[in-house]
């Protein structure tokens, strides 16, 4: 097989006409979400579970196994045991911090190149494929296919090293232009980045950490928190067909309705799980007052939104309640049950408790 050649951006061949009801579609399903995000009080704790799930979905595309609460667990003190997924769980970690320090950076940058070249650098941090090459583009031939497959049995191969600058300065000028449509540029901008494959690991993952970080550069998010690896693992044979279809058919209409019909349903169910989350948050804060008695209730519900899966001393990083104060209430909260001891204290090591509640809404 051929190295593919990409063409430049925008596409030629984009019908806006036949894609016309499903762009107001999936953009009315987005401002849906965006509007519920704004009200939103503090998204970083009570969406901190929606963005591990996104990590842990986002790299499963990729192969790995681990679970949110194996994630959640680990971070708590519940070392998985296999080396495999304590890898897995690493991975999971990176994604979720390259999407956070990607937001921080663009207070101070442009989404174009070198911010991707950090991402990445963030992503392959401390895990397999650390060796290849994090932060930088791909100086030799990579190709995609069945793994230790041969490039003659590859079922795609990206564009030769030496035209991979040129490809990717058309790519970043394209990201940092007005082409219509946002969300069908972002469609457009997360195929380009995967048909140019630029980086020998990770690519999968940073072109499905370009959608919300686009989207919020664009402004078209309060916060970079749209999620669409649900619906790509869920349909991932598919998925991979519509890029497929793109260097063997130029059908850049079927992948950008297939992209378009992602942030419809997905979109849609992002918005029902944070209206689910919010009534949770209200209610709970609600229960641990008239439950405690405690000045400390707002704070402890934030606290248990943060972090679901929690040792006592990993909410007291986040709160100014005292630790004689704190125990007792944690008791009550798990006589009531709110929380449910999964590890039970034995000698100097703590209890890990859980916010099974939260998890439910979080697991769909």
């Amino acid at each position: 097989m051929k190295p593919f050649i990409p063409e430049d951006l925008p596409p030629v061949n984009v019908d806006y006409k036949k894609l016309i009801g499903l762009v107001g579609e999936a953009n009315a399903a987005l401002a849906r979400y965006d509007g519920l995000l704004q009200a939103v009080v503090n998204p970083e704790i009570m969406l901190s579970p929606l963005t591990t799930r996104e990590a842990v979905l986002s790299s499963k595309i990729e192969g790995t196994q681990a679970t949110v609460d194996e994630v959640l667990e680990n971070e708590a003190g519940i070392p998985v045991l296999e080396e495999s997924k304590q890898q897995d769980i690493q991975e999971i970690v990176n994604y979720r911090s390259t999407l956070i320090q990607a937001e921080k950076e663009l207070e101070s940058q442009k989404l174009g190149l070198f911010l991707i070249r950090q991402m990445r650098s963030e992503l392959m941090h401390s895990v397999r494929g650390a060796d290849k090459h994090p932060g930088k583009f791909r100086i030799r031939q990579n190709w995609i296919g069945k793994p230790g497959a041969p490039i003659d049995q590859a079922v795609y191969v990206p564009p030769e090293p030496h035209l991979l600058q040129a490809c990717l300065d058309d790519l970043e000028e394209y990201i940092q232009s007005d082409d219509g449509d946002v969300l069908v540029q972002s469609a457009i901008i997360h195929a380009q980045f995967e048909i140019i494959h630029p980086f020998l690991d990770g690519n999968g993952r940073i072109g499905r950490l370009l959608t919300p970080i686009f989207l919020y550069y664009k402004k078209r998010l309060k916060r970079p928190m749209f999620y669409l690896s649900e619906y790509l693992e869920d349909n991932r044979e598919i998925y991979y067909e519509k890029l497929r279809s793109i260097s063997t058919k130029a059908d850049w209409n079927g992948w950008i309705k297939f992209y378009l019909q992602a942030v419809k349903i997905q979109g849609e169910k992002n918005t029902d799980q944070i209206q689910r989350i919010i009534r949770l948050h209200q209610d709970i804060r609600i229960r641990i007052r008239e439950l405690t008695r405690t000045q400390y209730s707002a704070e402890i519900a934030d606290a248990i939104f943060r972090r679901p899966i929690f040792r006592a001393s990993d909410l007291q990083l986040h709160i100014s309640v005292p630790k004689q104060t704190l125990m007792p209430i944690l008791k009550q909260l798990i006589n009531a049950g709110i929380l449910l001891v999964i590890r039970e204290a034995s000698g100097r090591r703590p209890a890990v408790m859980k916010f099974p509640e939260l998890l439910d809404i979080t697991e769909g």
